[in-house]
């Protein structure tokens, strides 16, 4: 949340001249509802369900890019079966500079939007310290701090281009 997945992949989708998919997008206009009131109405536990359902779903999309939410592959087998589709990166981001990010965005964000701005640097930490054995499992993780954005684009590209070619030889 806030490492900048969907930022990043729209300009990578863009460089690579393929689809971009941004899965929580996906679902809203899937199910023609904002993900807040999808947790308002069925709780998290009820959003992941179909989270995952739309992941196995989007999955079989030929060549694309995907940004998914924060907590997708930490639930099910979501990283696994992003894995086997195909390449995946670890958008990695310090903790602080996440919070900074989130202030800027926490109405549409449904985990943290009651949270006060001193609970949201702990919620933070906590949740990395959760998800960063899934995040881990990745292909590709990118250390993001203090890289500009051309810097990192051309990092996740040389990435991809290395593992077609050891794909394809």
């Amino acid at each position: 949340m806030g490492a900048g997945k969907t930022t990043y992949g729209r300009k990578l989708a863009s460089s690579l001249c393929i689809d971009f998919i941004d899965l929580d997008e996906y679902i809203e206009k899937k199910h023609k509802v904002t993900i807040p009131s999808i947790f308002e109405l069925i709780g998290e536990s009820g959003f992941r369900v179909i989270e995952h359902r739309t992941l196995i779903e989007t999955l079989n999309t030929d060549s694309f890019v995907m940004s998914t939410g924060g907590g997708t592959p930490c639930f099910y087998n979501n990283m696994e079966l992003i894995n086997k589709s195909g390449n995946s990166i670890y958008i990695k981001l310090d903790s602080e500079s996440i919070v900074a990010r989130l202030l800027q965005s926490k109405r549409k964000r449904p985990l943290i939007q009651n949270l006060k701005n001193d609970e949201l640097l702990a919620f933070v930490q906590q949740r990395l310290n959760q998800r960063e054995p899934f995040y881990n499992s990745a292909k590709y993780i990118i250390d993001t701090s203090h890289k500009k954005i051309k810097n990192i684009l051309d990092e996740m590209i040389h990435f991809i281009e290395n593992s077609n070619k050891s794909l394809n030889p």
